[in-house]
Parts: structure tokens; C-alpha cells; sequence
């Protein structure tokens, strides 16, 4: 009769050290909430919360004062507004409770995911590691995708909710068709499912394919097709009964997207390179299992990525973390399934190797806990700074005035109360964006009289310009300067 030997120490250590290093990301991001960088939607989000504060019920557009209705009314902003509303909390103080719970949420369906691949103790810290570094040499951020800066960065942001909802989602979708799981599992699976997709659109479609792969991996009998079908019906009518936006009408909505997300095709190699490790993993895994859900998952997060760079569906580029998601699990799990323990090292070795490029690649990342100062040149040099903000006109800008500005403070102007005159993020469901964008595109315009600019401040009821010092003339009283040569004006007259 044999007896099973202990670990051994280094086998112990080797456990370890991806633990230690996973739950030293968890600490920096824990330390990057307390700073909360600002860049990116982090406007748009505050506005948000700020409507949803003031008028539950009836919030309006969170960027400009017009009665339309928002996809950013999701049912977890719903809950921040109501949280806010309650307590009294600014929204900043409420995105740093949201960003609290979106990464224990996220750390949490990593580990539950996982598990329902393999019990190994160390893959679940081994796969965050890989879902955080296992990126390219050419630094990427984007909101929905899982890169450590990318993530520093969007931690407060309904995607990062939506991808914890997704890895839970799951795993319990994978223990469901594993088992023949009672009916009342099936429809809180479908509740799940609209859930997330109500919260963050882009990452719905990534829990999509992945829940697709589960199914085609699984082969699930009759009953649980039934039941399947049963999930998705009551998904789908929780999709359309949402009073806050029309769901649906989303899917005619995508030709005022293409433009912003063509950059996701561009620069794939560097962004993603280091990424090809996990695709040969997935080649490992389908050779072994035909009926791999990882590799099943990766080839349709890659047709669809790759149709809409074909056909010029640009916004399909938000389904690459349905291909980069899988092949990233797949490098981890390999480190603890490849077979014979030389094999399993070497890939280790591969692997830390690959993690410590993309680590390197994002070691700026840092510099949102230290600020730039406290960081060596070297990694000084990667460090992007986060924006200013623009809560020097608050003494004197209220909640609901209009104030003129160009994109770049419309993108955060809101955040504390106030409206713009065009917003400053794609609104699909606002008729008059682009009049409204032209009319700020003329007001700013070297060749626009004094009586055109102030027929246009009339027209949105704006009664604050923030703009530079030479725009100074009749019609506006200069209150403050702000960083950036920026001046706030008072509309007079």
C-alpha cells in the first residue's frame, strides 16, 4: 500500500509564490481606489450616479438637459444613485464603494471559475495573474478588458461589475450543465444573464460566448435544453421590460460606434502579443479534448473579433476579451495540467517569463498609489497621468446649470452636477447630437462673431463658458482660471 508524500518545500514554494504575487495586485488595486486616477468614462459614470441621485425616476440624459433616456441606466448604477441619494456620499465616495465591490466581485468569479476547471490549488492565483499581465509590450487600456493599468483605471466603471457577474455567471452555468441543476438555478441563470447585460452591454456579449462554449462543451441532454431555453426566455423579457432605456433598440444603434473603436484593430501585436502563449495552450487543450469549453470560447470570441474588422463592424472589437479571456486561462491552467512535472515546469518558466514583460509593461501602473515623484526614471517613463478634473468651478457652477466647453471638459464637467451643451461620449439615443456638437464647434470657432456666439448660449441656456483667456469678450465676465490656460466665465448680458 503506497502512501502519498507531503508537498515538498519547493513544491510548497512554487504554490506560493503566484498567491503572494495575486494578492499583491489585489492590494495595489485596493490602494488605487483610495486615489481613484481619473481618465477615460469616469465622467460619464459620475454623471450618472449624479442624475440617478436627483430623480430616480426620471433622470433625463446624464450629460446634456434633454429628456432622453441612457444606457448607462443600468441596474447597478440604479443602486449607486439610490446609494448616494440615501447617504448623502458625493459620487466619487460612492464610485470608490462601487470599485470596493466590482474587484472583490471580479477576484471572487475569477476563483469560482477556475475552480470548476481544475482543483489545483494555485490555478486560480496563477489565472489572475495571466488575466492581468499576460497582455503585449505596448500598453493598452480599454474599459471591459482586464489588463492591470486598464484595470486601475476602470476598477470603479460598470464593466469591471459586469466581468465579476461573468466569471460567477460561469461557473454556475458550468455546474449547472454539468449536474442537470432544478429549474429555480436555470432561471436565476437567467436573471444573472440580463443582468449583466443590462449592466455593461459590451461585456454581455462577452458572458455570451463564453456561456455558449459552456453549453456546446458540455453537450447537455434534452431537459437541460428545456430548461436552457427557460433561462433565456426570461432574460430576454427582463431585457425588454427595463424602463430606463430600450434595450433592443441598441442593436441599430452600432454605425455611431464604428469611428471610436477602430483603434482596436490597430497595433494587435504589440498590444496583445504575449497572449499567442495562451493560444498555443488552447491548441494543447483541443488536442487532448475536442470539446474544450476554453478553446470552443476562444475560436468564437475570435470570429466575431475578426468579422468586425472585415466587415467594418468596428464595435464587434468589444468581443476580443471572448478570445484573449480563454487563451489567458489556458496559460495558467497549463502550468498545473501539462502532464510530466518537467513539462508543467518548463511552461512555469515560459509563463513567469511572459508575466514579468507584461508586469514590466505596466509597472507605471504604480505610480496611481505613489504619484510620479516616488517612481524610479525607469518606470517614471510608463506612467500615464491621470486628468485634472474640474472641480475648480464648483463654488460657482451648480447642479443642472449648462456650461459651454469642448470635448475634453465635456467628458468631466458633468461629473459634478452640471450639463453641457453637447456631450462628450457617442449618445445614440440623443436626436440633435451632432447639431449640438456643431454649435460648440462654432461657438469656439476663430471666425464666429460676438452676436452668432451668443445667440448659440442663448439657445442651450448656458450661463458658464469654460474656454481660454482669449476667448474673452462682450457677454462674459471672467470668474476664475483653472489649470491648462483655462478660464471660467460667467454669461452676462
Amino acid at each position: 500500500m503506497s502512501r502519498t508524500q507531503p508537498p515538498s518545500g519547493a513544491a510548497r514554494a512554487g504554490r506560493a509564490l503566484p498567491q503572494v504575487a495575486a494578492a499583491l495586485v489585489l492590494v495595489l488595486l485596493l490602494l488605487v481606489i483610495v486615489r481613484l486616477p481619473w481618465a477615460g468614462d469616469l465622467g460619464m459614470h459620475a454623471a450618472t450616479i449624479q442624475r440617478l441621485s436627483h430623480n430616480p425616476f426620471h433622470p433625463g440624459n446624464p450629460l446634456v438637459d434633454a429628456d432622453t433616456p441612457s444606457p448607462y441606466y443600468s441596474p447597478w448604477m440604479l443602486v449607486l444613485g439610490l446609494l448616494a441619494k440615501v447617504t448623502g456620499l458625493s459620487v466619487f465616495a460612492v464610485l470608490r464603494i462601487a470599485a470596493l465591490v466590482s474587484l472583490a466581485l471580479l477576484a471572487g468569479g475569477v476563483l469560482r471559475y477556475v475552480r470548476t476547471l481544475t482543483p489545483h490549488r494555485a490555478a486560480p492565483a496563477l489565472a489572475l495573474l495571466s488575466l492581468v499581465f499576460l497582455w503585449g509590450p505596448l500598453l493598452f487600456n480599454w474599459s471591459g478588458f482586464l489588463g492591470l493599468n486598464s484595470l486601475a483605471l476602470t476598477v470603479s466603471y460598470p464593466s469591471v461589475f459586469a466581468l465579476g457577474l461573468t466569471f460567477h455567471f460561469w461557473a454556475w452555468l458550468t455546474r449547472a450543465v454539468r449536474t442537470e441543476a432544478a429549474w429555480g438555478r436555470w432561471l436565476w441563470l437567467g436573471v444573472l444573464w440580463a443582468l449583466i447585460l443590462l449592466c455593461h452591454q459590451f461585456t454581455g456579449v462577452v458572458a455570451s460566448l463564453g456561456a455558449l462554449a459552456m453549453v456546446i462543451a458540455a453537450r447537455p441532454p434534452r431537459p437541460v435544453l428545456l430548461r436552457l431555453g427557460a433561462a433565456l426566455a426570461l432574460g430576454l423579457l427582463l431585457l425588454g421590460l427595463w424602463p430606463y432605456y430600450d434595450f433592443f433598440s441598441l442593436f441599430s444603434a452600432g454605425a455611431d460606434l464604428e469611428a471610436i473603436h477602430k483603434p482596436l484593430y490597430e497595433h494587435l501585436a504589440a498590444r496583445f502579443g504575449l497572449v499567442l502563449l495562451g493560444v498555443a495552450a488552447l491548441v494543447l487543450r483541443f488536442r487532448r479534448d475536442r470539446w474544450d469549453p476554453l478553446a470552443l470560447f476562444f475560436v468564437l470570441g475570435a470570429l466575431v473579433f475578426a468579422a468586425g474588422g472585415l466587415t467594418g463592424h468596428y464595435s464587434w472589437g468589444r468581443a476580443l476579451p471572448a478570445a484573449l479571456i480563454p487563451a489567458q486561462l489556458a496559460a495558467a491552467l497549463e502550468v498545473v495540467s501539462a502532464g510530466r512535472r518537467a513539462v508543467r515546469v518548463g511552461w512555469a518558466c515560459v509563463l513567469g517569463a511572459a508575466l514579468a514583460v507584461g508586469a514590466w509593461t505596466q509597472a507605471g501602473t504604480l505610480g496611481y498609489v505613489t504619484g510620479r515623484a516616488a517612481l524610479p526614471s525607469a518606470v517614471s517613463a510608463k506612467y500615464r497621468t491621470p486628468w485634472v478634473g474640474y472641480h475648480w468651478i464648483t463654488p460657482w457652477v451648480k447642479y443642472g446649470d449648462v456650461v459651454m466647453a469642448r470635448t475634453f471638459p465635456e467628458r468631466q464637467i458633468p461629473a459634478y452636477g452640471p450639463y453641457t451643451v453637447a456631450p462628450g461620449y457617442p449618445d445614440v439615443f440623443l436626436p440633435d447630437a451632432a447639431r449640438r456638437e456643431a454649435a460648440v464647434t462654432r461657438y469656439f470657432a476663430a471666425g464666429t462673431s460676438a452676436a452668432g456666439r451668443a445667440g448659440i448660449l442663448r439657445e442651450y441656456g448656458v450661463r458658464w463658458v469654460v474656454g481660454p483667456e482669449s476667448l474673452a469678450g462682450p457677454g462674459l465676465r471672467k470668474v476664475t482660471a483653472g489649470p491648462g490656460n483655462q478660464v471660467l466665465y460667467r454669461v452676462v448680458g
